[in-house]
């Protein structure tokens, strides 16, 4: 028996997107060029029936419509009141006369109608210029909602969204596009903000767990030498690979601005950062010396902290063998605050100091080929300083050693 054959699939539905389908007539769409050429050729048009309007008034006024003559016929004589007219002249003289007071007359009327148009046209001006600025105010009043929702998701806020009503011209299109690449920056910052915390937990769960039983078998005193040296150095391994994790997952989430601001001042992180290496500076016969004075940040207390600590170790790390010392001050500059650390040290060239700020990147060692760290302090330190609105700035002392100054606002 034959098998019947299956039903043909149904075909898939068509998306629709209303935002997308095209007018009837695109031509009659109210796009803002339209807009603004009515607008425009409106205002033009309204300026030039006022302007004639007033200019016909006036020069009827000026003409005297329906009023008398400047002269006039008394007792078989022509006088007048406006202008001077001879009583006894020849008829060549007197129409002369005539005719200049006529000129005289039609001169003024010139001249009054002049004036009062001046007038008049100022204060159209005045009127249209701020008829125009109103209107201009209305029409471009999207693009400063843009602009101020564009500044609050600039501070990481991405929750933000325009959602700009109105007629769909340019300014709407525009701000439709704007709110559909934030959705896909949220979506993805937090797909990152996941992946961070899975990491976290994931990449230091085991690490902690092998550190806890190389502890434990190193604790055994009845444990062989050669068993003892392994774990020493598995246990160096181990630290040297949670120093890296933490550093990754630190540059990761200080490359984006902070939302939470809150004063710190800098002389108290610079402190702490100098007691936590003191110890290692003293075994380095190595001098921590600098005054700290007050200045107040708004910021991250804890990332500043690791800024100040990820210098300072490394200006007691990378310093010669003896006599070398540490100068670490902080102070307020032209309203910033500036934290400067200065150490003596080998030659930098001046070539190779923005390599210093890459990661995994050290000056002349290969990324495995030191003990002194992993590569990522100075990197980790440009990024909360650029989280803070701050910069950090590596210049090479005159003898030898590096001078690091970070600069953020107050």
């Amino acid at each position: 028996m034959a098998a019947t054959p299956a039903p043909p699939a149904a075909p898939p539905k068509p998306t629709w997107d209303p935002r997308k389908v095209e007018a009837p007539f695109p031509w009659l769409r109210p796009t803002i060029r339209i807009r603004l050429t009515l607008l425009y050729g409106g205002m033009f048009l309204i300026a030039g029936i006022l302007l004639l309007s007033i200019i016909y008034l006036l020069a009827a006024q000026a003409l005297n419509v329906g009023n008398e003559l400047p002269f006039k016929i008394v007792s078989g004589k022509v006088t007048s009141e406006s202008c001077n007219l001879p009583q006894s002249a020849s008829p060549n003289e007197f129409n002369q006369a005539i005719n200049d007071c006529v000129s005289q007359q039609r001169q003024h009327a010139l001249d009054n109608l002049l004036s009062r148009s001046l007038l008049a046209l100022l204060g159209l001006a005045v009127i249209a210029f701020a008829f125009g600025y109103a209107m201009a105010g209305r029409v471009l009043s999207p693009l400063g909602r843009i602009t101020r929702t564009a500044r609050r998701v600039a501070g990481t806020d991405l929750s933000r969204r325009i959602e700009l009503d109105g007629p769909d011209d340019e300014l709407k299109e525009l701000s439709d596009t704007f709110d559909e690449m934030l959705d896909r920056l949220e979506r993805a910052f937090t797909a990152q903000q996941r992946f961070v915390g899975n990491a976290s937990h994931e990449l230091r769960t085991p690490l902690a767990i092998n550190r806890t039983l190389l502890e434990v078998h190193l604790s055994d005193p009845g444990a062989p030498v050669e068993l003892q040296q392994l774990g020493k150095t598995l246990l160096a391994t181990n630290e040297r690979s949670e120093q890296l994790v933490e550093g990754l997952l630190l540059l990761a989430r200080s490359d984006n601005q902070l939302v939470e601001r809150k004063p710190v001042d800098l002389a108290e992180v610079a402190n702490r950062a100098v007691d936590q290496a003191r110890a290692e500076a003293e075994e380095k016969g190595v001098e921590i010396r600098g005054e700290r004075g007050l200045v107040v940040v708004q910021g991250n207390g804890v990332l500043l902290e690791r800024i100040a600590l990820n210098l300072v170790q490394n200006a007691v790390r990378y310093n010669v063998k003896e006599g070398g010392w540490v100068e670490v001050t902080t102070e307020a500059q032209h309203g910033q605050a500036v934290l400067v650390v200065t150490n003596t040290g080998p030659v930098v060239p001046a070539y190779e100091i923005d390599n210093l700020f890459e990661p995994f990147r050290r000056l002349r060692t290969e990324r495995t080929g030191s003990d002194k760290g992993v590569g990522l302090g100075l990197s980790i330190a440009r990024s909360v300083a650029r989280a803070h609105g701050g910069r950090i700035i590596a210049e090479p002392r005159e003898g030898g050693g590096l001078v690091m100054r970070v600069t953020l606002p107050i």
